[in-house]
């Protein structure tokens, strides 16, 4: 049987290391002293995984989940946005206010193998112990 041109198929972060990873994240920032929200979504966004910690920010849940999503839709991680938009006038009007697109560290894509089977985000501490629970995540599932 040939192959199907009118579909693509797809590889997307498995359940069990969308757990781990967020596990992962809240154990680091257990040992940094901080309480986060962690997200984990498959490469269209759609949450696969998410853990809060007793104590973080309330705000920080929909935060976390913007930075995963984020990450996934565009492949960067969020700390890189403000370098991508630049002087781009219409970039710095418009992107930062677009619905869920979080322009802030925090955020990063998840990678096998270059290829982007999802996100993961952090909110709770501050841009850069969020940016480094979210390494501790991806490093806990050998990415």
């Amino acid at each position: 049987m040939a192959e199907s041109t009118l579909s693509v198929g797809t590889r997307a972060i498995a359940c069990e290391a969308a757990a781990a990873a967020v596990q992962a994240a809240v154990a680091h920032a257990q040992a940094l002293g901080i309480r986060i929200n962690v997200a984990v979504t498959d490469p269209a966004g759609l949450l696969m995984a998410f853990l809060r910690m007793p104590g973080a920010p309330l705000h920080s849940i929909d935060i976390a989940i913007d930075k995963a999503y984020t990450a996934a839709s565009f492949g960067v991680p969020t700390a890189q946005w403000l370098e991508l938009i630049g002087d781009e006038e219409a970039l710095r009007i418009g992107l930062p206010h677009r619905p869920r697109l979080v322009v802030f560290g925090g955020g990063l894509p998840i990678r096998e193998a270059g290829v982007l089977i999802g996100g993961i985000g952090v909110s709770g501490g501050s841009a850069a112990q969020d940016e480094e629970c979210a390494r501790a995540g991806l490093s806990a599932i050998g990415l």
